[in-house]
């Protein structure tokens, strides 16, 4: 960003189409990252067709300059000037929904009081029209003595007034520069009674309220918030997001993960045999595709929740939830990231951004990798199919198909108990689920390929690296020491990983693991199906996919109880480095991402030395 650009703030309430505004403003040509020191996005782009330089900031979304929550001090602490490594913004733009305008100008009235210049857009006024409501923008104008422009985030030309505004505002205000403001002088100088009074004074004046304001929309929220009917919907649309996030991923995670198969076969074919064959194949090739499988569930992922988002639906099934989620510790917030955990963690851990409060969210992530996600299905289908006779149960229900929803219920009773303990260790303070229930309407195809796009960039520039790099690291682990020319044993048991395995093996002796387990779980840290391929190899099956020949031999070789333990294992170890380090950023901190784990590591081990000794006593 150029030094010489003025800086305008966009502020505003969640969900009033700010970030709309933004990427029409700036071309969606924005520069993403986070704000220093902590993990809230940030968004600064410049604005584009104007002939000044500005920088234009989305800055969190905030009811007032008395916050709570992280993302809301983020924002005061941006617009006061207190964000260390931050220049305060020279310009503010405030918007506010013109639906709601009651709950707007709190946060308007509040920055006037800052003494900075700004501008006020009152956006959605198509919506308000719609309602029969009618605003006098130019009686505002003048009642607030700052401009006062009506925009329509959701259409390109619904924002050119207010690009006008900010290219005068900028020649205007080009030798001004915003200042730090200190505690005391950001203290709110009117009471509350006043500023509400104040409030109610601007509207009686200049908005008329349409004599009957009930609608479809009224309507339609009747049908959605109520306690039956709008659980049974909401499970619906869960249920829908669920299955399409596993079959419509499917397709394009086989096509990604043929196409490096294919590209893999194609470099070990011309190229000659030696270490550097070895090392693109299966170390950068291997890695990268690894990363890449993950990214149709992402996208499927955020689509749907930024549809959701979009379409206003996503704040009122927080509200359905928030009761059951209380009981423990949590609220509705945190629903969506734990449901997203079932197709993987990695998202799941990402979408706890939308969560305010920062021990719940805290919580959330901790909880969420116990969330069954789909990379466990292969190694849980195998075993299971080795040693779980397919008899009928009552009759009706599958004994094999009893054990899988067995270890998805056993995820998601822990998760439940493991956040109740969790929120034990802090003070329990009971507020209720405060949020602004906002209009309904089409989410922005435009809006939603830009926030993919974002998301997508995110993924991978945050978790492709370091899973690429620790894919090699494994690859060399496995690769080194080369097998002598007399081996008798596979190639594997001779390499660092096998040494590596027969060193762990007599700490997983309580729980009857053998030194070819534990090589496996070494490779299923890149990504828990990779063990199915790991324990193909140390078994030395001929094809690595054929799962029959793998459960006969696993079948020979293990017992029940042992089999059994090495379920529990993976239901709760966090093997997948990805999700490591994707806590690790989202944390900011060594030290949770330390107890992230070693808590979940250790209720592996206990679960899995308890399955053991408690099979081996009864079977």
């Amino acid at each position: 960003m150029s030094t010489s650009a003025l800086r305008f703030a966009l502020v505003g309430n969640p969900n009033c189409g700010k970030t709309s505004l933004f990427n029409h403003l700036t071309g969606a040509r924005a520069k993403v990252a986070n704000y220093p020191g902590v993990t809230v996005e940030r968004r600064a782009g410049m604005v584009t067709d104007i002939d000044a330089p500005v920088e234009l900031m989305d800055l969190p979304g905030t009811y007032s300059l008395h916050v709570s929550s992280l993302d809301e001090k983020v924002a005061r602490d941006m617009i006061l000037g207190q964000m260390a490594g931050e220049a305060p913004p020279d310009v503010l733009v405030a918007v506010v929904d013109a639906t709601n305008l009651r709950l707007g100008l709190r946060l308007v009235l509040e920055l006037e009081q800052l003494g900075r210049p700004m501008m006020l857009a009152i956006n959605q006024m198509d919506a308000a029209r719609r309602r029969g409501i009618e605003i006098d923008t130019a009686g505002l104008q003048e009642a607030l003595g700052i401009p006062v422009i009506e925009t329509i985030a959701l259409r390109k030309p619904g924002s050119a007034q207010l690009r006008a505004t900010i290219a005068e505002a900028a020649h205007r205000f080009k030798e001004q520069r915003a200042k730090v403001i200190s505690d005391d002088e950001a203290v709110r100088k009117e009471s509350v009674e006043a500023v509400y009074d104040r409030i109610e004074t601007l509207l009686d004046a200049h908005v008329r309220m349409p004599a009957e304001q009930t609608n479809w929309q009224d309507a339609l929220d009747r049908v959605v918030m109520h306690p039956v009917a709008g659980l049974a919907i909401l499970f619906t649309v869960l249920l829908t997001i669920f299955q399409a996030v596993f079959a419509w991923a499917s397709p394009v995670v086989d096509l990604i993960d043929g196409g490096f198969g294919i590209m893999g076969d194609l470099v070990a074919t011309y190229m000659p045999d030696g270490i550097l064959k070895d090392f693109v194949v299966d170390g950068l090739i291997a890695g990268v595709g690894g990363v890449l499988v993950f990214l149709p569930q992402i996208v499927i992922l955020f689509f749907f929740i930024l549809l959701l988002e979009d379409s206003g639906y996503l704040t009122r099934a927080a509200f359905l939830l928030d009761r059951p989620m209380r009981g423990v510790g949590l609220s509705g917030r945190s629903f969506i990231p734990l449901l997203s955990s079932f197709a993987c963690a990695v998202p799941g851990i990402m979408s706890t951004r939308t969560v305010p409060d920062p021990r719940e969210r805290m919580i959330t992530i901790m909880v969420a990798p116990l969330m069954t996600c789909s990379a466990r299905l292969p190694v849980y289908t195998l075993i299971i199919a080795a040693f779980i006779p397919e008899e009928k149960v009552l009759g009706f229900f599958n004994l094999q198909g009893l054990t899988l929803f067995g270890l998805y219920l056993a995820g998601i009773v822990s998760a439940a108990a493991a956040a109740w303990v969790l929120r034990l260790r802090h003070i329990r303070e009971e507020f209720p689920l405060l949020l602004e229930l906002p209009s309904f309407r089409w989410p922005s195809p435009y809006h939603l390929l830009i926030g993919l796009r974002e998301r997508i960039w995110i993924f991978l520039r945050r978790v492709g690296t370091v899973i690429l790099a620790l894919s090699v690291l494994l690859w060399a682990l496995a690769s080194f020491p080369a097998a002598p020319v007399d081996a008798v044993r596979p190639a594997i048991e001779y390499s660092f990983a096998g040494q590596l395995g027969a060193l762990m093996q007599p700490l997983f002796a309580p729980m009857g693991f053998n030194w070819q387990m534990c090589v496996a779980l070494i490779p299923a840290m890149a990504a828990r199906e990779v063990a199915v391929s790991a324990l193909a190899t140390v078994y030395a099956v001929g094809a690595a996919s054929s799962e029959l020949a793998l459960g006969q031999a696993l079948g020979v070789s293990w017992e029940l109880p042992v089999a059994l333990a090495y379920l529990a294992w993976f239901v709760y170890a966090p093997q997948c480095l990805a999700t490591i380090a994707v806590v690790r950023r989202e944390t900011n901190s060594n030290t949770a991402t330390a107890f992230f784990t070693v808590y979940l590591f250790a209720l592996a081990y206990l679960a899995a030395m308890a399955t053991y000794q408690i099979a081996s006593l009864f079977l």
